[in-house]
């Protein structure tokens, strides 16, 4: 039974999806006005594990992520560059799905675009209008959040909402531009290139300075659209989810995730909007990825330390080995990045590479075993599945993994584990790469005929004691990414992880 911690309860509970056998999930997406770095990516990598064990599971996943294509970054990007807005983010949405292929991410069901539902937005800000949840000032709406009275419910921050409210009955609280300290509480801080963003802060003509924009007022140097009460403007970022999670997933849904940057207020306006029209439960439970820091700090461009995927691919890192390293902390530690650890996360994968070619190479043992390895192989599925059940214990189900490997190792070296085992263990190993994506399965057919002709010319040229030629063509081969190595049972090749 699958266990999952939920942040609106604070506790680990009993995963039981709304419809049996389906579960639906909406994950916040980027903001494209650049590309992705590194610590969005520890997240999606996370949602999809969480993805890929759940069908691991034999569930059906409908799984919607958001690409938020219109909002200050985006506007100010496209004026920078003098070009249209939908040209502007065409470029980082392209991107983004390139760098998710290359971290071996699965595509989820539906990516919409907050420009393509803006019909949706208005008529859910009508509702809260017609409700009196929402009120119009200047030409902008706001939600009122003293009218929800479960405002805070995520973030444990309901204080912090019934202070601002009880402004609302001073006037002369609730002053054009708040102070610093106020201002700072009632708006969340920027977020990194690439990542999810924060609502905007340049809103203060209203009731109360915690309440949060719904449809901001049209600029002439800006998009707009005809929005509710006949306002012509642009949404603001909070109601683009609530309205596209709807539309593809319903009024109700199983899990929401996004970084813990998201609980405060992004998720906390969510629920307060969404609720506020609907009536109901919006998401029944909440995942949040923590934080990733870079050599213990927090990454930032003016400290050195800030990495996109294209930074590190530039290095010559396999992308697999960062979608390893990024998914072997489990979600809720902070995963401290380093070069360091992704070489070592290299080496990890590289001895896992190995084993499986090693299975291939030693199907047929020189003796037949008389031990059987069959208990031994459940257990450490077993174990793998006990752990991941247990809130997706990455570590625990990884250690479950590397420990069944280690004693088949041995057995290999030691020739006493027989082809029927060996087939189990491989067969395990691909159904456990099946949910982690850390693996590509090499056959001959990857390489090219040239590489074929190489491999052959220095298995002559082993068998005439030219160990010059030998070694040579082997380096060669090595420069092409594929590493020869010397049996007992003759040559094999393999590629580099």
């Amino acid at each position: 039974m699958l266990y999952l911690y939920n942040t609106l309860t604070r506790k680990k509970e009993k995963f039981v999806p709304l419809q049996k056998g389906i579960v639906k999930i909406y994950s916040c997406g980027p903001t494209v006005y650049d590309y992705a770095h590194i610590g969005n990516f520890r997240a999606y990598v996370f949602e999809d594990l969480l993805r890929r064990y759940l069908k691991y599971k034999g569930y059906h996943v409908f799984q919607v992520m958001n690409i938020t294509d219109v909002d200050d970054k985006t506007i100010s990007g496209a004026k920078r560059k003098g070009i249209k807005l939908n040209d502007f983010t065409k470029k980082y949405s392209n991107a983004f799905f390139e760098d998710l292929e290359k971290l071996n991410i699965e595509r989820v069901e539906e990516y919409p675009r907050a420009t393509e539902h803006i019909p949706e937005m208005v008529k859910l800000i009508e509702i809260l209008l017609k409700k009196s949840f929402a009120y119009e000032k200047d030409g902008s709406i706001y939600f009122k959040i003293s009218q929800f009275e479960d405002y805070g419910k995520l973030s444990g921050m309901p204080a912090y909402a019934s202070s601002f409210a009880k402004a609302t009955e001073d006037k002369k609280a609730t002053a054009d531009r708040p102070s610093f300290d106020t201002q700072r509480q009632a708006c969340p801080p920027k977020s990194a290139a690439g990542g999810r963003r924060r609502e905007d802060a340049d809103e203060y003509d209203k009731e109360n300075p915690a309440d949060f924009v719904l449809w901001k007022k049209a600029k002439e140097d800006e998009p707009s659209w005809p929005g509710p009460a006949g306002k012509r403007g642009r949404p603001g970022w909070h109601i683009e989810c609530s309205a596209m999670s709807m539309k593809y997933l319903g009024e109700s849904f199983d899990i929401h995730t996004g970084g813990e940057d998201n609980i405060f207020p992004h998720h906390e306006n969510e629920i307060a909007q969404s609720e506020a029209a609907t009536g109901k439960k919006f998401a029944h439970y909440w995942l949040h990825c923590k934080f990733l820091l870079v050599n213990n700090e927090k990454m930032a461009k003016s400290k050195g330390n800030f990495f996109t995927l294209r930074d590190l691919l530039k290095k010559d890192y396999n992308p697999l080995t960062i979608r390893f390293l990024l998914l072997s902390t489990h979600y809720r530690h902070t995963l401290n990045f380093t070069l360091g650890g992704l070489s070592q996360a290299e080496q990890t994968l590289r001895k896992l590479s190995d084993f499986c070619l090693n299975i291939k190479t030693y199907l047929h043992p020189r003796r037949a075993s008389k031990v059987s390895f069959k208990e031994r192989i459940k257990r450490a599925e077993r174990d793998f599945e006990k752990a991941m059940d247990d809130d997706l214990n990455i570590s625990a189900a990884l250690a479950a993994l590397f420990d069944l490997v280690k004693d088949i190792n041995k057995a290999i070296s030691e020739e006493r584990i027989g082809k029927s085992d060996l087939a189990d263990a491989g067969s395990l190993i691909k159904k456990i790469n099946a949910m982690l994506g850390i693996l590509k399965f090499d056959s001959p057919k990857e390489i090219g005929e040239e590489e074929k002709k190489l491999i052959r010319q220095r298995e002559e040229a082993r068998r005439e004691r030219d160990f010059k030629l030998a070694d040579g063509i082997r380096e060669k081969l090595k420069k092409r990414g594929i590493i020869l190595e010397d049996t007992r049972d003759g040559g094999r090749w393999k590629k580099i992880c």
